[in-house]
């Protein structure tokens, strides 16, 4: 077992959202810069040139990022290794607190043959050399929607697209915010974020959990695709919504998962209980 590679990821003023702090998906973007990093700093350098793609996400958000110009410190390593996918665990530093803990599957992927490819020896040797021990993860288990719950049509822009030539992985965090914020609102209009305008500056809503499994490619294109949104658990002060991305040109055909634990906050940030209305509106539109 060796000790896992820190690589320092500097903050951007662009990555804070209208509630003060960086964006979920902007931690998100933290460790792909880190997993970037780790590989073409070792032996494994021309997976990323050759092609890999994520197969999942697992993050735990601890405490917000605040900018400044401290940066973000991801420790990383691999913490499984197996035949044709690896797993890659993190764990980020803001100010010396610590903000994240995450995983990332991953499996190298033949794009001239449109299918995943197994690691070879030399490739699973390199793993297995940086391999740490990291406990997994709790799993959040969600029910399939099966074309239930609230619809949100996103289009894909240009710049949301990598050097692979699809929608970067990153981005489908984008995506299920963007389908979670507008389906939230809908269903009670008090759920509005602060930092939007005519919304209470205490009335904040945090992401403590975000998973997504990568189910299919998204390309660019004109036509939209849907997103679909609905709550499966609430609690005291929080609500676990799960995700799709479909295809509506194939008759919605599902492209990717999301789990969302969101906690409702004071200005402070501390954790305070849904209201009635709140929780009467999320009731009305749970699925099981």
């Amino acid at each position: 077992m060796t000790e896992p590679l820190v690589i320092d990821v500097p903050l951007r003023w662009g990555d804070m959202d209208a509630q003060g702090h960086v964006n979920n998906a902007g931690v998100a973007e933290y460790l792909q810069e880190a997993r970037v990093d780790f590989l073409l700093l070792g032996e494994n350098a021309h997976l990323l040139g050759g092609g890999i793609v994520v197969v999942g996400h697992e993050v735990v958000y601890k405490r917000p990022i605040v900018f400044s110009a401290e940066p973000a410190r991801v420790s990383i390593a691999p913490c499984h290794v197996g035949g044709s996918r690896f797993v890659v665990g993190y764990e980020l530093h803001h100010e010396g607190q610590l903000c994240a803990v995450a995983r990332t599957t991953l499996c190298p992927f033949d794009f001239d043959a449109g299918r995943p490819r197994r690691l070879t020896a030399d490739e699973r040797d390199w793993f297995r050399g940086q391999l740490v021990t990291a406990s997994e993860l709790p799993r959040l288990a969600a029910p399939a929607l099966e074309g239930r719950g609230l619809a949100t049509d996103l289009r894909v822009r240009w710049s949301d697209v990598d050097s692979y030539g699809h929608v970067n992985n990153v981005r489908y965090f984008d995506f299920i915010q963007e389908a979670r914020i507008r389906a939230t609102t809908a269903l009670d209009p008090t759920t509005m974020r602060a930092g939007t305008p005519g919304a209470p500056a205490d009335n904040l809503w945090l992401v403590a959990r975000q998973d997504i499994d990568y189910v299919a490619q998204i390309e660019h294109r004109v036509r939209p695709y849907r997103v679909l949104v609905a709550p499966v658990r609430i609690g005291t002060s929080s609500v676990t919504l799960t995700s799709e991305i479909v295809d509506p040109d194939r008759e919605d055909a599902v492209l990717a998962r999301g789990r969302t634990v969101l906690v409702h906050a004071d200005g402070a940030g501390r954790p305070t209980p849904l209201t009635g209305a709140t929780r009467a509106a999320l009731e009305s539109a749970l699925v099981s």
